[in-house]
C-alpha cells in the first residue's frame, strides 16, 4: 500500500512539474509578446512627442512673426500719421 501511495505522489508531482514548465513557458511567451507591444507602443509615443513639439515650435514661430508684423504694423501706423498729419 505504501508503494501505491509513493507512485501516486510521484505521479503527481511529475505531472505537477510538467504543467509548471508549461506554465512558465506560456508566461516567458507572454512576457516576450508584451515587451514587444510595449516597445512598440513606446515608439508610437515617440513620433507623437516630436510632431507635438514641431507643432508647437511653429506656433511658438508664428507668434514671434505675428508680434513682429503687429510691431511693424504699429510703426507703419505712426509714419502714416507723421506723413499725413496736418501742419497747421
Amino acid at each position: 500500500m505504501e508503494d501505491t501511495n509513493q507512485g501516486q505522489a510521484e505521479k503527481f508531482f511529475k505531472e505537477f512539474g510538467k504543467k509548471m514548465d508549461q506554465f512558465a513557458s506560456e508566461l516567458k511567451d507572454v512576457g516576450n509578446r508584451a515587451e514587444v507591444d510595449l516597445q512598440k507602443k513606446y515608439e508610437e509615443l515617440k513620433v507623437a512627442a516630436q510632431k507635438i513639439k514641431k507643432e508647437i515650435d511653429k506656433k511658438e514661430r508664428w507668434q514671434e512673426v505675428e508680434a513682429s508684423l503687429k510691431k511693424a504694423g504699429e510703426e507703419l501706423e505712426k509714419a502714416f500719421k507723421s506723413a499725413f498729419k496736418n501742419k497747421s
